[in-house]
This record gives C-alpha cells, structure tokens and sequence, in this order.
C-alpha cells in the first residue's frame, strides 16, 4: 500500500483479502501512501482488465499494483508480456494457487507461478507469513530501482490465510528506504503529451531480435538489486534475507532444494535430522527469476552428493518440473556432474507436506540409486512414482501446544478460534499460530480449526497430528 498509487483489482480466491484490506484503507480510513494520497483503488471486470489497467497506469507515470492467484494470473500472462518489455515497475502480489485442469481446487500449488516464468518478470518467493510481511515492500522496492516489474508470491491458504504472530516494519522506517530519484526517473519516462514519444509499435525481422536481446543488462542487474533491497530490510529488522538461504549441517550430503511455505517444514525437520547427527541440508530459493547460478552455487555445500528438487506443480509431458530443471542445468553448466540429482512434486491444491515426508525424501538420497520423478504426500499406485513414508517422526519443538477443534460452518467455532489464537499471539510472550480447513459446502460443512502456541517460532506450515 505504501509503495502503490493504482491498484487494479479483481477479487479471485485467496487473493481478495489483500485487495479487500488496500479498499478498505483508502475509502474507509484514509491511509496514505509514502506520497501523501490514498491509493486509488479500481475493480475491474475480470483480472484482464485488472492487469490492463496497471499496464495503463504504469505507462502514465503511476506505481501500480494488483492482487491475483490461479486462473485469474493465467489472464494476466499478455500483459505481463507488455510491462516486462516496457519495463514499467510494477508489482504482482499473487497468492499461489493450483490451475483448473479437470476440475477445479482453489487451493495452493505453484502451477499458476509456474506458467508466467517464460515471461521475464522477476520472481519472489516468501515462505511464511513474516517472510510475506518482509518481502512484500521488497519487491516494490526491487522494482522501483531495477526498472522492471516483480511478482511477489507465497502460497494461497497455508500462507495467505495463515495467522501467525509476525513483527511488522514500521510505515516511517520503509519510506526511508525507498530511492525517490529512481521514482522521478520512471515518472520522466511516462507518457506525457508535453513530451510526446512512440510506442507499441511493431517491428519486422530487421530489428525485433536485437531489441529482445537489449533487456540483457537489466536482467543481469536485478539479483545485485535484490540483495542490495535485502540488506536494506535486514539493517531495518534484524532478519536477514539472501537470493538462496542454506540452513542444515555444514557438511551436508544430501541436500533439499525447494521454495515456498514448504521449506518451513524441510527446516523443520532438517533441525531434527542435524541433531541426531544426519548430514542433511536444505537450500531455500527465494529469487526464483532471474535464477542467479552463482548464487546458487554459493549457497550449495561442497561436501553436496546428491540433490532432491521440489516442485508443488505438475508439467505434464516434460522431463521434470521447473525448478528442477534450473537446478540440473545450474550444476550441468557449471560442472558439477557429480552430484547427483533428482526431482519430485508434492503438496498439490494444499495436499498435506509433513516432516515425516521430509524424512522418506531424505531417505530415498540414502539409495545407490535414488528414485527420480517421484512424488510424496500420495499413493500413487497407479504409476507406482510415489515413495513410501515407513517412519512417522514428531519434530514439534518442546513446549509447543497443539489443538485442533471440530465445528460446522456459520456456528462460531472458527471465529472464536481465531480470536482465541490472537488474543493469545498479542497479549502472551509466547508465539502463535492459527489455521482453518474449511469444507467446499461452506456453510453446514465440516471445519477444523488448527491452532499452535508455544515459546518458540512455530515453523509447521501442516496441520498438527494429535497423539
């Protein structure tokens, strides 16, 4: 909000909380941006027009933002084209969530991220609800010096419908971080009919490659811009942020790539594996476009021998997912063929990811051979690709209270579930977690309200199995 002077919206589950709050602060309370105006807040008619009217505003001179997830992103995909290429700093906050294939699940996966990364926009991956709080600001500020637009993405339900107690940056403190000689630059380049200048226009084979090849040099800049904006955030809260975080043994040999709210559950079981003396290691991604290799290889241990990628998508028809494929060419091109590496999906349309999981994908680097294309979470015993969870492991650290209370739909007991969790994250030293499956049927259906409490950061982005 701070950053946004338009903001183009279209209300898609589970990105219309964010679009919901931007309204209610500018028509309701006034708040004001870092420029002293209310956000002018626009709903379109479909998410179509939401993106064409930030691609409009952006071309005028105005910072613009819009909120989408799913379906509604797929219909953005033109537009994203047009500000990639124009290099209109604008910023995508998408809530990710899987695709309509033969059906439909409005819950979360990266098959809708997946399908913009040919795009060119740089891509920001949060992994929990602090991290979204963080990482948020950070990618209008990326965009803002970098001069091409971000999307900012976590995922649908299990982050964006989270509650978790988070430290919040103080409005004052990220209006000093922002660059207003970059903004008067963008505002310079805006269409303006005191200056006029030509665009959209088309261009035959003379030209057309050589103008595609000319964003080089601002894709090159952006990881530097990136780290340069974590630093930033960093000196401000304390919390330190990188391209790709590695947390496990320091002698690590088989290694977890993956990004998302699923990384928190990797951590989780990583800090229970290291303790009892396994050498294991996770590398979460954060800059997934563009993937710095050299960041990459920085962050990846040299004892490493073998890799297993995660992807919460399914590309029919390809050799393996995405982030694994970037990950096999990253270590192929910089001669790293030792490593071993293998791909597997898991958690699709919000399907359960727990650490015991975790454990059967570090189980399968164990192999001479490890299984390649797998996927964890089901029993896929149809193509027989799924691996086999023989070991449920309990990773919850000491201390931490686990409830879950059964209701139905529209008879109170998710909301005073979430004002129990608040109540307890706000007024106790403690940490806090609340989290809510709600049955299709709505109202009358089965609801489950996951709650967590404890002394320390909760890091279970599941629900808590109860013994």
């Amino acid at each position: 909000y701070l950053f946004t002077e338009v903001a183009a919206i279209y209300p898609i589950t589970p990105s219309s909380p964010m679009a919901e709050y931007c309204d209610s602060w500018s028509s309701k309370d006034g708040k004001k941006n870092v420029f002293g105006n209310p956000v002018k807040i626009v709903e379109m008619q479909s998410e179509a027009g939401a993106a064409g009217a930030v691609h409009g505003a952006a071309q005028g001179g105005a910072l613009a933002t819009t909120f989408t997830a799913s379906q509604g992103l797929l219909l953005m995909i033109p537009n994203i084209y047009k500000v990639v290429g124009e290099l209109l700093p604008t910023v995508f906050h998408v809530s990710a969530r899987s695709l309509a294939t033969r059906a439909l699940s409005i819950f979360g996966d990266h098959q809708d991220i997946y399908a913009c990364r040919q795009t060119g926009i740089t891509m920001i991956c949060s992994h929990s609800v602090q991290e979204s709080a963080d990482l948020a600001p950070l990618a209008h500020l990326v965009a803002i010096k970098s001069k091409a637009p971000v999307m900012h993405f976590f995922d649908g339900f299990r982050t964006s419908h989270e509650i978790q107690k988070i430290d919040a940056i103080p409005y004052e403190t990220l209006a000093e971080m922002v660059d207003y000689e970059d903004i008067e630059d963008f505002r310079r380049r805006a269409m303006n009919p005191e200056h006029p200048d030509q665009r959209g226009t088309a261009q035959n084979p003379d030209i057309y490659f050589q103008n595609r090849e000319a964003c080089n040099k601002y894709y090159d800049a952006v990881p530097g811009i990136v780290e340069q904006m974590m630093k930033k955030v960093e000196a401000a809260t304390g919390r330190s942020y990188n391209l790709f975080d590695y947390v496990g043994a320091p002698d690590a040999e088989r290694v977890i790539i993956a990004m998302g709210s699923g990384v928190e559950a990797v951590e989780e079981t990583v800090d229970y594996l290291v303790a009892k003396g396994e050498k294991v290691g996770l590398i979460k991604v954060r800059l997934y476009r563009p993937f710095s290799a050299e960041h990459f290889i920085n962050a990846l241990p040299k004892t490493t021998k073998k890799v297993a990628v995660l992807d919460r998508t399914k590309e029919p028809g390809a050799f393996g997912e995405p982030l694994y494929q970037d990950v096999a060419t990253v270590l192929n091109d910089k001669g790293l063929k030792d490593i071993v590496v293998v791909g597997g999906r898991y958690g699709l349309a919000s399907k359960e990811f727990t650490p015991s999981m975790v454990n059967a994908i570090y189980n399968n680097l164990k192999l001479d051979a490890p299984k390649n294309h797998f996927t964890v979470g089901i029993n896929d015993d149809v193509t027989g690709l799924s691996l086999e969870v023989t070991e449920e492991i309990d990773t919850t650290p000491e201390g931490v209270t686990r409830c879950k209370f059964f209701g139905l739909g529209s008879d109170g007991t998710v909301g005073a579930n979430k004002n129990s969790i608040k109540i307890i994250g706000n007024h106790t030293d403690m940490y806090a977690q609340g989290y809510f499956s709600y049955d299709s049927k709505k109202s009358g259906g089965i609801t489950v309200s996951h709650l967590r409490f404890g002394k320390t950061p909760i890091k279970a982005p599941y629900t808590p199995c109860i013994r």
